[in-house]
């Protein structure tokens, strides 16, 4: 078994594209015709986007859709980076919200956290 993609539940494909783009320098890599879906380049595993609307009709018992008024739900996605202050930096320029300033964990690592257009927990990181 080979671990493929992650999806994000998003109320709009092309502006969470955008703004990922714009927020941690990721490339896209397709965007459906539809709009309903959407790809990022970041190498071997695929970050995906997929509208809410299609989540809602393809799980028929429904879903807990991100929600920046909310608490983030119980999952995170990470990048890594050598500048964490710069990154965190781009992406609350970009319009992310800032969740922890850049700090230095007890193992040596920087780590900060933002939250994106939709609420999404996003984790910066220095390399471990």
């Amino acid at each position: 078994m080979n671990f493929a993609y992650t999806l994000v539940y998003v109320e709009n494909v092309t502006r969470a594209v955008e703004f990922y783009e714009r927020a941690f320098g990721l490339q896209r890599r397709l965007i459906s015709e539809t709009g309903e879906y959407a790809e990022m380049e970041t190498g071997a595993t695929a970050l995906g986007f997929v509208t809410a609307d299609f989540a809602r009709r393809s799980l028929p018992d429904g879903f807990q859709a991100n929600d920046r008024s909310r608490p983030p739900a119980g999952i995170e996605i990470a990048f890594t980076t050598p500048d964490v202050p710069a990154a965190f930096a781009r992406a609350v320029s970009a319009g992310a919200i800032p969740v922890t300033k850049p700090s230095q964990k007890p193992w040596g690592q920087h780590v900060a956290y933002v939250r994106d257009l939709d609420g999404v927990l996003v984790e910066i990181a220095s390399p471990m």
